[in-house]
């Protein structure tokens, strides 16, 4: 099944200013059964565009096929076959996740008490959350609130899931248990990380999308996107005073501060001066790369999307 976005765009009227907003322009994308990264610095769009695959805003043109399903036109076609996992959601503190799960399945239409149990266990047990399916959801983790809310998100086995900024505040154990649980449903449905950590991406995507300022920047495979970067990658680590200067005579993509002083790279086909050291590229070189020449700092390589 595939998930064919054509020329979407949504425009809505900022409350502070009153002037109107560019949320999304002309988004083109298609999405293959598997995991796929929307990368995006905060106020990029992906929300909004999350909201509008997920049926819940309305875009103000463009249009959105499921398969053979109209997702714009189709909306309660589209809820019977969707998950999604915003990036906050609340949960009832009180309840046990058994007893708000089995609610859930209630909502979702399983009417047989028997198949809703078992329904129920095996998403519990699919999440890890067995084992404290009694305990009230007030006093899980983090991380334990967003794998039961993967596991309301995947009742009625949805082809396309949805989820939005997933791993934004979970220590780094329960990021990876989340992280594989992803990679395990990506196997059968469209799963959409919509995300601004560039690891979470580079590590369970074979597809992805930067997109901000409402546009999309680049679709590639990340293996890819970061091979056409190979050679062209500086990194310089000089005193905060003199990023400035350097700023003048070379197309910086990112800093980073390391033991007091900063870490530049610089995109250059080729050596950019003394001091410059050629280093691999990575994925977050390449989104560098995007957001920076998007904000008429530095600039895009290209990427032939035929190969």
């Amino acid at each position: 099944m595939m998930l064919e976005i054509k020329n979407l765009s949504k425009t809505y009227r900022n409350d502070r200013s009153g002037g109107m907003v560019q949320a999304l322009a002309e988004i083109t994308l298609a999405i293959p059964r598997g995991m796929y990264g929307l990368l995006g610095p905060n106020g990029a769009g992906k929300s909004t565009f999350m909201r509008i695959l997920a049926t819940l805003q309305e875009p103000d043109s463009g249009s959105i096929r499921l398969g053979d399903i109209d997702v714009v036109n189709q909306k309660d076609e589209v809820r019977k076959t969707l998950g999604y996992l915003p990036q906050e959601f609340g949960v009832y503190p009180k309840a046990r996740a058994e007893e708000l799960l089995e609610y859930f399945a209630v909502l979702k239409g399983f009417s047989s008490r028997k198949s809703r149990k078992e329904v129920v266990e095996a998403l519990l047990r699919k999440t890890n959350l067995w084992d404290v399916r009694k305990q009230r959801l007030g006093g899980y983790s983090g991380g334990m609130r967003q794998r039961f809310g993967v596991a309301v998100a995947l009742l009625g086995n949805p082809k396309l899931l949805i989820v939005d900024e997933p791993t934004a505040g979970l220590d780094p154990a329960e990021r990876v248990r989340f992280l594989n649980l992803l990679s395990e449903l990506g196997e059968n449905s469209v799963v959409i990380l919509s995300t601004h950590i560039v690891e979470d991406v580079s590590e369970l995507c074979t597809n992805m999308a930067i997109i901000n300022k409402g546009r999309i920047l680049l679709e590639a495979q990340p293996l890819q996107a970061v091979s056409i970067l190979k050679g062209k990658i500086w990194r310089k680590l000089i005193d905060k005073n003199q990023l400035p200067g350097l700023a003048n005579d070379h197309r910086i993509i990112s800093t980073k501060l390391l033991s007091g002083r900063t870490m530049v790279h610089v995109h250059s086909n080729e050596a950019p001066g003394s001091g410059f050291e050629q280093v691999e590229p990575s994925l977050e070189d390449v989104y560098f790369s995007a957001v920076a020449e998007n904000n008429g700092s530095a600039p895009t390589p290209k990427y032939d999307q035929r190969s």
